[in-house]
């Protein structure tokens, strides 16, 4: 079971910060405030199905890891203390702060500094974890091929 967990939750709190990332760059090139407003309360919401499948994901990764802290398990692991950092000292405030100031339509240079800096936070945990991504399917590749055979 946690063989399989791992990879899924991966790849929904993956595919659930990319849709942030996503929505939020083209609400700001592209949207009214309204549509920023909107997006700013979804992601939010989405933190619903984000956190938890970030818990599960971590989780997951640490019971299969089995305690190893070498190799490509060990660089997995160092990464993630700068992802949960990354997320929950810039990400989550940054998002309460956004959605709370685009709800009362205050779309000044504080939003405008806040939402640059979590862009930045936000690409830099895409590509930690998509980095944790292709090592993570490096190590189960043999696994993989014996299965096609």
């Amino acid at each position: 079971m946690t063989k399989s967990l791992h990879p899924i939750a991966g790849l929904l709190a993956l595919a659930t910060i990319a849709s942030f990332w996503s929505a939020t760059v083209i609400a700001e090139l592209f949207g009214s405030s309204a549509t920023i407003a909107t997006v700013k309360t979804a992601v939010l919401w989405g933190f619903l199905i984000l956190i938890p499948a970030l818990a599960a994901t971590g989780a997951s990764g640490f019971a299969l890891a089995r305690g190893a802290t070498g190799g490509v398990i060990g660089v997995k692991r160092r990464r993630m203390p700068i992802i949960a950092a990354n997320g929950l000292l810039v990400l989550v405030p940054s998002a309460i702060f956004l959605a709370m100031r685009a709800r009362a339509g205050d779309f000044g240079p504080g939003f405008a500094l806040v939402q640059a800096i979590e862009l930045i936070a936000g690409a830099l945990n895409l590509w930690l974890l998509g980095l944790n991504l292709r090592d993570g399917r490096r190590m189960t590749a043999a696994r993989r091929a014996a299965g096609h055979r």
